[in-house]
């Protein structure tokens, strides 16, 4: 009798498709776990919480899923009235359907690949769709997989006409088509909120936990948290040598460990917890320093895309090869009186690798960068490293902070205040990006002047937006007229303006007594063939002010944007403590190596060896001058760089224990 009231009622058929939603996701995790995890070592109390929690998941993703047909039923007074309208519904069905079972098939092909449900490199995928259906194509029999899609679809779509056929009554009152559309909804609701992703480890096995969930809810947990499991996929070492191994690539001559190291795994009575924070405490370093010193005043510029291609002091030169400059005023100002660093890379080629990289000296791990992820609430950086010594900080961008999680970044680590675009009263120019370099610089010398007059101590860091497409400014700067479609008035505007700013600088009074650093936050453009582009990741760094920068210095010693700021204090030369993973570039006998990432692969760079760590746990070896991109595979990597790809190894993978932890910080 109730099967007979729920055919004929307006929930009929998006229940009947629930249904079959939840049976094919039992079955694919049926034939997922015998092909992929049944060797997999399983109690008994975990396979049954694998069941039902396999089941839950179905549940509410097959709910979720049906929800716009359901409410489609619900709220239409006669919602199966006119063949044509049947007729329609079938054929949204059909392609609702095959859609669905091609996903189911992708999973299936997803898992073989990755031993993982949807993730983000999932998600990534879909960033880029010739790529990746050209893959597809040559990889798999894609034409036959889209016909059984369409065919199994179309089936599964008539099942569901059949078993509740479009006949049910219509005529019901508006409010009561409402009520019935808010309780479906209140139900979807209600199973949402249960799917707790904590709950959905039921072993310490991860491919166990993989079969438990499905590619829905995955998917989304994975575009929310933005997080990847490094582990699942790339090269690591066991967790308590990683650990240790980490321990001995931070060891600098001078900076002492204020903890003993961590044990090797979880045990002697801690818990997981106990032993993370002991990891936490035994990587925190001591760097020494005169704590009379005066507390410098620290002014970081982070230049949007203003690579090393485009510095005549640098070698920039032109498509025939002859040597060209478009940043005169920072070649002088560089080789004047600054500290020019040449041989710095970056850590990646997007704005938020450069302010992981440099504000927080953290690794670039695969994936998104700490910025666009969901456990960056507490993470060290210059910024609270020198609030603890006392400063004030503040943060200017040029643009919205709410664009790349800027606010929400600069905001809990430790910057008192950002300044943003909406903060600028009648700019001279205004782009998509935001407000041109000379109203953000501008803008700079007002607060810090005002910092100073306080008498206390400051960090500013500035972030320009200037050198982006399209490539406008406020005319009459320089000679060339911006040009929306051509780069290279826009880096010689950004350099006009950083030209502009020192000069104004110097007549003020904070100008003796402040660290000035120009950085870029990755090169212009990518290119290159390898793996990891090394020759288009070469950037510069200048520092200036006579505070720290008696006279004019080239520095060519390897290094990468996790060293900017330890080595920014130590020109200060203050004691800390730190959690950083970059070194002092100006102390003798520290690490020099450069890690980047690019795409979905991470590596590490020294010794004139490239390790670099791909999807499947994969490593390739390359040898060769980063500055020349003349690297060439190494098909038998030598004992350097086997000992390179250890370090490697250890540093990406504690640094993600670390932050997957909530534990890159130096306060519990």
């Amino acid at each position: 009798m109730l099967l007979s009231r729920l055919r004929q009622s307006r929930f009929g058929l998006p229940v009947i498709y629930a249904m079959l939603l939840c049976l094919l996701g039992q079955v694919l995790r049926l034939v997922i776990w015998l092909e992929f995890a049944r060797q997999t070592p399983m109690s008994g109390g975990e396979a049954v919480q694998l069941v039902l929690t396999g089941l839950h998941v179905d549940v509410v993703t097959a709910l979720a899923v049906t929800t716009p047909l359901a409410i489609w039923c619900a709220l239409r007074k006669r919602p199966w009235e006119g063949t044509r309208a049947r007729r329609v519904l079938f054929v949204m069905a059909c392609a609702a359907w095959s859609v669905q079972v091609f996903l189911f098939i992708t999973e299936y092909y997803f898992f073989e690949e990755f031993l993982s449900r949807f993730n983000t490199v999932a998600i990534d995928y879909l960033i880029y769709p010739t790529e990746v259906t050209t893959n597809l194509w040559e990889s798999y029999p894609l034409g036959r997989l889209v016909v059984a899609a369409v065919a199994m679809g179309s089936l599964l779509a008539w099942v569901g006409f059949r078993w509740s056929p479009p006949r049910a009554k219509g005529g019901e009152r508006l409010g009561k088509r409402w009520g019935r559309a808010m309780v479906w909804l209140a139900v979807v609701a209600c199973g949402v909120l249960t799917v707790n992703q904590s709950r959905l480890r039921v072993s310490r096995e991860r491919i166990v936990n993989e079969v438990a969930v499905n590619g829905a809810v995955s998917g989304a947990i994975a575009e929310l948290s933005r997080n990847l499991p490094y582990d699942a996929f790339y090269a690591t070492l066991e967790v308590g040598a990683a650990v240790k191994r980490a321990r001995l690539a931070l060891t600098s001559p001078g900076v002492e460990f204020v903890h003993p190291e961590a044990p090797a795994v979880p045990g002697g009575g801690k818990t997981d917890e106990e032993w993370l924070d002991a990891v936490r405490r035994s990587l925190v370093r001591r760097v020494p320093g005169d704590a009379a010193k005066p507390r410098l005043n620290v002014c970081i510029i982070l230049e949007e895309s203003l690579g090393s291609e485009f510095w005549g002091c640098l070698g920039a030169k032109n498509r025939a090869g002859e040597p060209i400059s478009m940043t005169r005023r920072m070649d002088k100002l560089a080789t004047g009186e600054g500290l020019l660093f040449e041989n710095l890379w970056a850590d990646g080629n997007r704005t938020i690798r450069g302010f992981e990289g440099v504000f927080s000296s953290f690794p670039p791990l695969p994936g998104d960068a700490i910025l666009a992820r969901d456990r960056t609430e507490n993470v060290e950086t210059i910024a609270r490293v020198l609030k603890r010594d006392g400063y004030r900080t503040l943060f200017l961008y040029g643009g919205r902070g709410t664009f790349d999680f800027i606010k929400s970044y600069t905001g809990q680590n430790g910057w008192d205040g950002l300044i943003e675009q909406d903060d600028f009263v009648n700019p001279a120019h205004t782009t998509a990006w935001g407000v041109s370099d000379e109203d953000l610089l501008g803008r700079g010398i007002e607060e810090m002047r005002a910092l100073h007059g306080k008498g206390e101590p400051f960090l500013v860091s500035f972030m320009t937006v200037s050198n982006h497409r399209p490539y406008t400014f406020p005319e009459g700067r320089i000679k060339d007229a911006p040009n929306p479609s051509d780069r290279r008035p826009a880096v010689r505007y950004a350099d006009w303006a950083l030209g502009d700013f020192f000069k104004k600088a110097k007549k003020e009074a904070f100008w003796k007594d402040t660290i000035f650093v120009v950085v870029a936050d990755h090169g212009a453009r990518v290119y290159g063939s390898q793996q990891i582009p090394l020759t288009s990741y070469r950037i510069p760094m200048v520092v200036l002010g006579p505070a720290a920068v008696p006279g004019a210095r080239r520095v060519d010693t390897l290094g990468c944007q996790l060293d900017v700021t330890p080595t920014i204090l130590g020109l200060i030369g203050r004691p800390y403590e730190s959690l950083f993973f970059g070194s002092d570039l100006l102390a003798e006998g520290r690490p020099r190596r450069v890690l980047m990432h690019h795409n979905r692969s991470v590596g590490i760079y020294r010794d004139e060896r490239l390790a670099v760590f791909g999807l499947n746990s994969t490593v390739t070896y390359y040898r060769g001058d980063a500055r020349t991109g003349l690297l060439e595979t190494m098909s038998e990597p030598d004992g350097v760089a086997l000992e390179m790809a250890e370090e490697g190894k250890s540093l990406f993978q504690v640094a993600d224990l670390l932050y997957m932890n909530r534990r890159y910080r130096l306060d519990p």
